[in-house]
């Protein structure tokens, strides 16, 4: 066959033809010098030097001015609300990508009603501490979400921001320790107990209404909860009795008896006439409020049960007590629903949240768990799981109080440590957040970074050093699922499954969170790798570096050893050291107290 070329098929005036004007280079006319930044003011440089010159001669150091870090959740609520009225259907949610820069589509938990994993709370924003230190009791948000409330042993209610998390405010609400503190479910008044048993009324502005005592012999006042109309209010004391109160009249219209031992917690329905309470004596009862009467009581505890709470539905409550484990029962069947192991302490503190099947739970030894209810119920070939979520280290000691922002974005924890934490959501596919198993601990805090003044003329404007986000581990495995370099785990956040089977995975709905641990108020796109620092925010001018290490720094977190003794001490004269087992009556434990009251050594550990 011989080589000839192929004939041309098209057009001639479609066949490309050499131009015979030679190529001309665009060159530009005007602008052609580099950009120049802008002229400096004569007049505000001036005032600058004066300025500083005269903080010079008062003695005080020029404070670098950084913008606060900020969870907002107003852009996630946003974006909510418009694809509500644009989604093709009512099911549709867009696919979250694995990548730090979609944080700007994360939208909030409710979004994702099938994938609980939008929920886990593991990433550390911000730690708030009083400039006097002394543990916080109780903690909770304002009706409205805007604020925290925190109850400490000095009597004092301390205001948070709920979006900077700078301090907005202190009052002294009372004379001893504040054990309990509720709004109502209105929001127009709240109600607080403390350890001499004295009950007070409060408006939202914190103005002081009523205070009258509520207990036998000045006992302390452990639990608090209103009824869903607001009319009622009852209380657990440490007389062993619950109290049932008129709101408007404050008089006491019933008392429940049938407790061998201190009262510790009392948690009304949210929507029915019962009541749940937990004692020292290891025993769960239910009450009927209109009768007074015990409807059932359950023994499955072996020690002192600290805490109860109820799902938001109202089919579950969940126990939290001294023999390290938390018990989820079901009052449909009046059985136990879930046995939750995974505390090497007592634990202290226990909270749902708002949208998903999930349950947090604080024990004594400072760790945060978050458990996952949505698996499928433990058989004896395939036991129950561990937590979906560790934070081992998330305090030095106790978490008394745990509590859900009410969109379920943020948790709050008050520690024994005199430390308030906020956790928020992850960053999808966030590699920096994913450490070993258990979480990092939270970086220290230095004085000048507690809660202080905001600067003149810069309102919200506070200097604080970057931190390390904390990444959750343990049983749950690696937090994108499926075989990644950070273990398997029980399913991935992102669509990708992981090893274990029955675990709800499906790809509507990723993980991460509008929430930024590290960059303040920002959209998305911004590189959060790690060695990066997080004191680095666009548009704020160059990144400094103020620590080596920040990711192991220890806290600074107490005062010196002296006085921390003094402060881990309980009322009665015991050392409580973390594990809030000392001076137990039982003759376990350690620490014993050097007090002896009508009944000899009395309450151990801690609060109690």
């Amino acid at each position: 066959m011989s080589k000839t070329a192929l004939p041309i098929l098209l057009p001639p005036n479609y066949i490309p033809q050499e131009s015979s004007v030679p190529h001309l280079e665009w060159k530009p006319s005007r602008y052609r010098s580099a950009p120049q930044p802008p002229p400096q003011d004569d007049g505000k440089l001036q005032e600058l030097e004066l300025a500083s010159a005269r903080q010079m001669l008062d003695g005080k150091l020029i404070k670098k001015t950084r913008p606060r870090r900020t969870v907002d959740y107003n852009g996630g609520m946003g974006r909510w609300t418009l694809l509500r009225k644009l989604r093709p259907n009512s099911n549709y949610v867009p696919y979250m990508r694995p990548s730090p820069p979609y944080i700007i589509d994360l939208l909030p938990p409710k979004a994702y009603p099938d994938n609980s994993s939008t929920s886990l709370c593991t990433k550390f924003v911000h730690t708030s501490t009083n400039k006097i230190r002394c543990p916080v009791n109780v903690v909770t948000w304002t009706p409205e979400g805007r604020r925290v409330l925190t109850g400490s042993t000095s009597g004092e209610f301390t205001l948070w921001n709920g979006l900077t998390f700078n301090f907005e405010t202190i009052l002294q609400a009372h004379d001893t320790a504040i054990c309990t503190m509720k709004f109502t479910h209105s929001g127009a008044y709240l109600a607080s107990a403390d350890k001499s048993g004295i009950i007070k009324y409060f408006e939202p502005n914190m103005n002081n209404l009523t205070a009258w005592q509520g207990s036998n012999s000045r006992e302390a006042i452990r639990g608090l909860s209103f009824s869903p109309d607001d009319q009622r209010f009852a209380t657990a004391s440490d007389d062993s009795s619950v109290r049932i109160w008129n709101f408007q009249d404050q008089r006491v219209e019933s008392t429940l008896t049938g407790h061998g031992w201190d009262v510790k917690c009392v948690e009304w329905h949210p929507t029915k006439g019962l009541l749940v309470s937990g004692s020292k004596d290891n025993q769960i009862k239910f009450w009927d409020p209109r009768t007074g009467t015990v409807l059932s009581t359950l023994h499955q505890h072996k020690n002192t049960i600290q805490a109860l709470s109820w799902s938001p539905n109202g089919n579950m409550v969940a126990s939290a007590s001294r023999d390290q484990t938390v018990r989820v029962f079901d009052i449909r069947a009046m059985k136990e629903y879930r046995i939750l192991k995974g505390h090497k302490k007592e634990v202290c503190s226990v909270t749902w949240h708002p949208v998903h099947p999930i349950l947090v739970s604080g024990g004594s030894e400072g760790a945060i768990l978050h458990w996952e209810l949505s698996t499928p119920e433990p058989t004896f070939t395939q036991p129950s799981a561990g937590p979906r979520a560790t934070l081992s280290q998330a305090h030095d000691s106790n978490v008394w109080s745990l509590a859900f922002h009410p969109l379920g974005h943020l948790l709050v924890s008050a520690s024994n440590d005199h430390t308030t934490r906020f956790w928020s959501r992850e960053r999808p596919g966030d590699v920096g957040s994913v450490f070993s198993g258990g979480g990092e601990k939270p970086p220290e805090v230095t004085a000048q970074d507690e809660d202080e003044d905001p600067v003149p003329g810069l309102p919200g404007f506070i200097g604080y050093p970057g931190h390390g986000g904390v990444g959750h581990g343990g049983a749950s495995g690696g937090r994108h699922g499926g075989d990644t370099p950070y273990g398997g785990g029980d399913g991935g956040w992102y669509g990708n499954s992981g090893n274990a089977p029955g675990i709800n995975n499906s790809g509507s709905g990723g993980v991460g969170s509008y929430e930024n641990g590290s960059n303040t108020r920002r959209g998305g796109g911004y590189s959060d790798a790690a060695g990066s620092d997080d004191n680095y925010i666009p548009g704020f001018g160059a990144a400094t570096q103020h620590q080596e290490n920040p990711s192991f720094a220890g806290r600074q977190n107490g005062p010196p050893s002296s006085q921390q003794d003094m402060y881990l001490q309980d009322d009665y004269g015991r050392e409580n050291r973390g594990g809030g087992g000392g001076g137990e009556d039982w003759g376990r434990g350690g620490g014993g107290g050097n007090r002896q009251g009508r009944w000899g050594p009395r309450r151990g550990g801690g609060r109690y």
